[in-house]
């Protein structure tokens, strides 16, 4: 896998609503690879293998990150927010920030005070952020209401392959599509695989809709991160003992096919992947949810990469997760017969 385009995925702001940047060069990695595109005006881009093949495979991955809006500006030049997606308000407090505005990144930082330090529950719209500047005049110069900001952290490499930064959630899952997608290629598969990086998943998942129906796949494997229950105070009763570099983790619930999830699993054994569970008897909080609603009924399967610290500035994943979960798709892309059939009553009826 290509590491340093992962990297250069991380390092690029891509709020909800603020997409273009990061697919543009997802476009241009992938121009070579794939037989076409396909775009709409929510912003998905949809990189496509074997355009005529009857089964079509749905890869889905968000590219979106959660962050904040400039809401005003007040007198004093200081910048009021809200939140864009399941932001977690105090961990900002004192972060340098970015705000992406129409000529450029203007560096900010979330202001921190008394107040803000006791105040036990903390919401977006409490949150002030300091440019610099002396006036509300000045401030209009450079930034407006509708800018979107994203914490100015980058990644890092930890030990035993594991990596930290800010939007692993889902710059993983996105990258996994598009190199699960490189690699079947390499391996030469023969389905139609369209990898789709959505837009919007962290808050209104227009993208997962507007895919699935521009797509109508036969099957669709969706790909984002979970919470990892291998650190202190995790909720490991909740959904299970997961852990960061313990392998590929497989989501059993209603909106999961069975007959998928068992090919896949069967797979990995095949393949000395390690595979773990994780219990979602309800939403997913994925793409998966809307995906499954779409056409006729898209049956589908969730596969997730542990994560440790979500939806904070330094998220721990693992790339040795990351490389496992590419593989396991895409061998199972290649594996993958025209006519598969995965009702659950097809033995009976």
């Amino acid at each position: 896998m290509n590491k340093d385009f992962l990297y250069e995925m991380i390092q690029t702001p891509s709020p909800s609503g603020a997409e273009f940047d990061l697919q543009k060069k997802i476009i241009h990695y992938m121009k070579e690879t794939v037989d076409t595109f396909e775009t709409d005006v929510t912003g998905n881009v949809i990189s496509v293998l074997n355009p005529d093949s009857p089964c079509k495979v749905l890869l889905a991955g968000h590219v979106d990150e959660i962050g904040l809006m400039v809401t005003m500006i007040t007198d004093a030049g200081l910048l009021k927010v809200t939140n864009v997606g399941g932001i977690r308000p105090a961990l900002y407090l004192g972060q340098k920030v970015q705000i992406l505005t129409s000529s450029g990144i203007v560096n900010g930082v979330v202001g921190v005070n008394r107040s803000l330090l006791k105040n036990k529950s903390l919401e977006a719209t409490d949150l002030f952020i300091d440019l610099g500047a002396s006036s509300k005049e000045e401030a209009l110069k450079v930034v407006k209401p509708g800018d979107y900001v994203v914490a100015a952290t980058d990644y890092c490499e930890l030990m035993n392959e594991c990596i930290s930064g800010r939007a692993l959630d889902n710059r993983l899952g996105a990258f996994i599509v598009i190199e699960a997608l490189r690699r079947a290629k390499e391996l030469g598969a023969r389905v139609g695989i369209y990898s789709a990086t959505t837009v919007g998943e962290e808050t209104t998942m227009r993208g997962a809709v507007w895919a699935a129906k521009r797509v109508k796949p036969t099957l669709a494997l969706v790909v984002d991160v979970t919470f990892a229950t291998d650190y202190p105070d995790a909720n490991a009763e909740a959904i299970g003992e997961i852990e960061v570099g313990g392998g590929p983790v497989l989501a059993n619930g209603s909106i999961i096919n069975n007959l998928l999830n068992e090919r896949l699993a069967t797979l990995a054994k095949e393949l000395n992947i390690p595979v773990q569970y994780e219990a979602a008897p309800g939403r997913t909080g994925t793409d998966g949810d809307r995906i499954h609603l779409e056409n006729d009924g898209i049956p589908l399967a969730l596969i997730s990469i542990p994560l440790r610290y979500m939806h904070s500035g330094s998220e721990v994943g693992s790339l040795k997760d990351v490389e496992q979960i590419i593989e396991l798709i895409a061998q199972f892309l290649v594996n993958l017969e025209d006519s598969i059939n995965l009702s659950p009553y097809q033995n009976i009826l």
